[in-house]
């Protein structure tokens, strides 16, 4: 690890050294004479005395610098039939006049917009707007439910707010101006207006006085430049999903997430300027921000957006079709869209198909990938398959294989090594270092690197009592896991999923492992549930790969027998259940905790984040049965 050795301890040594180096990449009206501020502890802040804009330095810069004709995004939506590429000057320009309806609608700097629209290319362009005059953006995913869009507009109290008609799935159209009328009305705050992106599969009923139409607002807006802010100040606010009450609102800065950002683009990705890169997710969520939005066009690459599912819109093959059609050099989505894809096309029948001879990485991200499922992707593609690990707290990843700064040879079950910046630790519950091959929390020694959070919006107790307070000096990242012998971090899943059974810790994640590794399983969860004698005892759910049969009986002893044989009698697992599919967020992550609570009696509420409703009601009769 010679490169990536030296660049890691000189990231960790010397940050307003590294860092700076970093800051050169980007554009700035004022350039930053030191990285760190670190005169405030827990509060630290990068490139205190930098000022620079987001969208020139996606957009403008690449325009004026012979990107101009390159194309930036391409919009690929099978749910409609639309496949459109817009230029970086095109992106530019739409950009500059929808910066100039904010602008004219009294929007300016620090002023919030809430952003709520689906996969559609104008709202990419209601994003870099807000970074054009200063504003703060704060993206709800579309088709949020009413309460949980309310609760967001009287956190950040937007002046406006950008919405689509509808939003579109494979088998239905969801009206989001109902929902978006009903979160006004429970909002205590009033925003001024709401601008509608009218889509033709469903039109919205505008109210006068306060709605706007996106295409008349267009029509005759003056396109504006781009503001000069100070590296400090606040790009986007960003709430952390699954929230209730008061939700915790991600702030971003401007400075620091273009530095990093772009960074990561080069070192973790591997790709060159001019590459175009798939990210298979969602605007809603931090890697739609950080990978489909500011990333790709800070680093000036292209990037896709895909309005579609893994499978679905139309099969299985829907990745690669986009690699084929796209010449995409890098695909990044979550381990759940893999294990869809291998459910529904074991064999990779649809895979030959297409000519994805363009394909050099495919990344992970967003959950644990399971040996099984790293291992199925690895032979079918015969390409680097590369897990990595972060969260929406940081922005970008914290512990990577870095393609571009030293590729390492990648470990089932690992995201590699801890991403220069970040110096990672796993603690003991009494806050001293474990051991090589012991599992603890993860922690990451303060400072955080440029482009993680500073703080939550309007909250700084919050954001030390719920980062900061349980190991002093340290973030902690809620996950738990070990390093081995050679420092790559085995990330085991959230602290909240080890279970005790009869005062004995372990991880479902190890127990999924397993159980992923038997050949009709596409995929598992291993929840915790109550036992009067041994205080929890492990319960697996499992979905069979597409053509897949199996004795519901035989294959629970079979299950049971492995996990016997690799983790130990004392893991007790004692139930297996057959399921069509496991409950999961519109991001990939499956729900355990609300399996957990319905399997223990409780009555959990649906979180409005459920991807599909009825595959936890249809699971609810089993839970309780248990």
């Amino acid at each position: 690890m010679g490169r990536y050795a030296d660049e890691y301890t000189r990231s960790l040594g010397d940050p307003d050294g590294f860092w700076l180096d970093a800051a050169r990449a980007i554009d700035w009206t004022t350039p930053p004479t030191r990285a760190l501020d670190d005169g405030n502890p827990p509060f630290y802040r990068w490139f205190p005395d930098g000022e620079l804009n987001t969208c020139h330095n996606a957009l403008d810069r690449h325009v004026d610098g012979g990107r101009a004709e390159q194309a930036a995004l391409r919009y690929d939506s099978p749910v409609t039939g639309t496949v459109r590429t817009y230029t970086y000057r095109e992106l530019r320009d739409e950009t500059a006049r929808f910066a100039g309806v904010l602008r004219g609608l009294g929007v300016g700097k620090g002023d919030r917009v809430v952003i709520y629209m689906p996969m559609v290319p104008e709202a990419v362009v209601a994003m870099l707007a807000c970074a054009r005059i200063g504003a703060v953006h704060s993206v709800v995913f579309g088709g949020f439910a009413p309460n949980e869009l309310a609760v967001r507009i009287d956190d950040a109290a937007p002046r406006i707010v950008v919405a689509a008609s509808c939003g579109i799935e494979p088998k239905r159209v969801v009206e989001y101006g109902p929902l978006l009328d009903r979160a006004v009305e429970l909002a205590e705050h009033k925003p001024e207006h709401c601008v509608m992106l009218q889509r033709k599969q469903a039109r919205a009923d505008l109210r006068e006085g306060r709605d706007l139409d996106w295409h008349e607002l267009m029509a005759s807006a003056e396109p504006v430049d781009c503001v000069p802010v100070a590296a400090t100040d606040p790009l986007y606010v960003l709430y952390t999903s699954g929230t209730t009450g008061k939700p915790k609102g991600v702030v971003r800065d401007n400075g620091g997430h273009a530095v990093a950002l772009h960074w990561s683009m080069g070192n973790v990705y591997g790709l060159a300027p001019g590459e175009t890169m798939l990210t298979g997710s969602d605007i809603g969520w931090v890697v739609g921000h950080s990978y489909i939005v500011y990333a790709p066009l800070l680093y000036g690459a292209t990037t896709v957006l895909y309005e579609g599912k893994p499978v679905g819109t139309p099969d299985a093959g829907a990745y690669w079709r986009l690699v084929a059609d796209h010449g995409v050099s890098v695909v990044f989505t979550a381990p759940t869209a893999f294990r869809a894809i291998k459910k529904e096309d074991p064999d990779g029948v649809h895979l030959k198909r297409h000519d994805v001879s363009s394909l050099r990485f495919l990344f992970l991200a967003g959950e644990r990938l399971d040996p099984e499922t790293y291992t199925w992707a690895a032979e079918l593609l015969r390409i680097p398959v590369l897990d990595h690990w972060w969260q929406t707290e940081s922005g970008w990843p914290m512990v990577a294989n870095l393609r571009g700064l030293e590729p390492m040879p990648p470990k089932p079950g690992s995201p590699s090594v801890s991403v220069p910046g970040y110096d990672v630790r796993i603690l003991r519950p009494d806050g001293s270092p474990a051991d090589i091959g012991e599992d603890g929390d993860i922690a990451v020694r303060l400072p955080l690197p440029p482009g993680c959070l500073p703080t939550l919006w309007d909250d700084d107790e919050r954001y030390v009592a719920s980062y900061l307070s349980r190991y002093p000096g340290h973030y902690l990242t809620g996950d738990g896991g070990h390093v081995d012998e050679d420092g790559y971090l085995f990330v085991m899943g959230r602290t909240d999923d080890v279970i005790n059974v009869a005062g004995h810790r372990l991880s479902t994640g190890a127990l999924e492992e397993v159980i992923a590794e038997h050949p009709a399983v596409a995929e598992c969860c291993v929840v915790g549930v109550h036992d009067e004698l041994k205080g929890q005892v492990p319960r697996a759910f499992v979905v069979l790969k597409a053509g897949a049969t199996a004795d519901a009986d035989v294959l629970q002893g079979e299950l049971m027998r492995r996990v016997r044989d690799e983790v130990g009698g004392i893991a007790s697992l004692r139930r297996v259940d057959v399921v069509r599919a496991l409950p999961k967020t519109r991001s990939g992550k499956i729900l355990r905790k609300t399996l957990r609570g319905i399997a223990d009696g409780r009555d959990e509420p649906v979180p409005s984040t459920i991807e599909d409703a009825t595959v936890l009601d249809d699971l609810k009769p089993i839970l309780r049965a248990g």
